[in-house]
């Protein structure tokens, strides 16, 4: 039975960690704002995801994994990893740092709305679940 194990539910779960990393790498590149040669990073996922995804429609056979051991084919590839990217081609400030603390504060502010919704579609897919096994109230 694949209640929250399918690939849909996986790659939600990836981009919830996805989004709580950048969380945590926007608010390092907050607080190291006045470091000298300090060099702002990301988090890279959506663009990869979209890629495998992508990669993902150029398949032929649609199949369904019955067992660990098997070949995937088509929808049922994993999520990739979000990792970590640093800028360091950049400087805008005299001490070589490059952090825009307003482009920052912008991208937490977005990636904050971004988490919200994510977790609202977790709780709604574990709702519907849940009503499907026991019934409407």
């Amino acid at each position: 039975m694949e209640l929250l194990s399918g690939a849909s539910f996986q790659r939600l779960e990836t981009a919830i960690q996805a989004a709580a990393m950048r969380q945590r790498v926007l608010s390092n590149n907050i607080a190291n704002n006045d470091t000298p040669n300090f060099k702002r990073s990301d988090v890279a996922f959506e663009e990869m995801l979209t890629r495998a995804i992508g990669s993902q429609r150029t398949h032929a056979l649609a199949g369904r994994l019955t067992d660990p051991r098997h070949i995937p084919i088509n929808g049922a590839y994993p999520s990739p990893s979000p990792r970590v990217v640093t800028d360091e081609s950049t400087a805008i400030n005299n001490n070589r740092n490059n952090v825009d603390i307003e482009k920052e504060m912008a991208l937490l502010a977005e990636n904050q709305l971004r988490y919200n919704l994510m977790t609202q579609q977790v709780s709604h897919e574990a709702k519907m679940m849940r009503i499907g096994i026991q019934g409407s109230a």
